[in-house]
């Protein structure tokens, strides 16, 4: 693994560990770098914490943006989406810890989140209202259905990890389909 990679997930790690609070010595040592190697990659506190920010931003939209067959209906796509965004949170057992201090990190502005989400809210966005217009998914903003939907997965991963034995199959089902059914037009 590289340095940068080695800082990158050292940082995560401390973030979810001690909140942002933590400093960039302490990411250093976890990393394995001198401090002053760690600001060769990173200049600044909100660099590093929005360099995380990126890396989670795009290993999320590697995970979700999927090119589907136009033969494929929405409401199979919204269900993949949801499959796929809760895999993505269990992938990483602090993953949903990770995002809730990222997204209420002082150090970003909303333009850093929004420059940071812009292909995959676009891909979001896209899948709902086409969603909507095929008559699958109720009426309402886009990303607020899907913003609810990836919330609530977060939400209740993080809730059901407080036990410790692991999440069953049969659990992971319950909470895709809860968020199907919060998102799915009522006939």
């Amino acid at each position: 693994m590289n340095k940068r990679d080695r800082i990158l997930d050292a940082a995560a790690e401390l973030i979810v560990e001690n909140g942002l609070q933590c400093s960039m010595a302490a990411i250093a040592v976890r990393a394995g770098v001198a401090t002053g190697s760690l600001y060769n990659y990173f200049p600044s506190k909100k660099a590093l914490v929005l360099g995380v920010y990126v890396r989670v931003g795009e290993e999320m939209a590697k995970a979700m943006m999927v090119e589907h067959q136009n033969s494929v209906d929405f409401g199979t796509r919204v269900r993949r989406y949801i499959a796929d965004y809760i895999d993505f949170i269990l992938e990483g057992p602090e993953r949903a810890r990770l995002f809730e201090y990222l997204d209420n990190s002082p150090e970003l502005s909303r333009a850093d989140i929004a420059a940071t989400f812009a292909g995959f809210l676009d891909y979001t966005r896209a899948l709902f209202e086409g969603a909507q217009k095929a008559g699958v998914v109720r009426e309402g903003q886009s990303y607020l259905l899907a913003s609810f939907v990836r919330g609530a997965i977060r939400h209740a991963i993080k809730r059901r990890r407080l036990d410790p034995r692991p999440i069953s199959r049969a659990e992971v089902e319950q909470i895709a389909d809860m968020c199907w059914q919060a998102v799915a037009l009522r006939a």
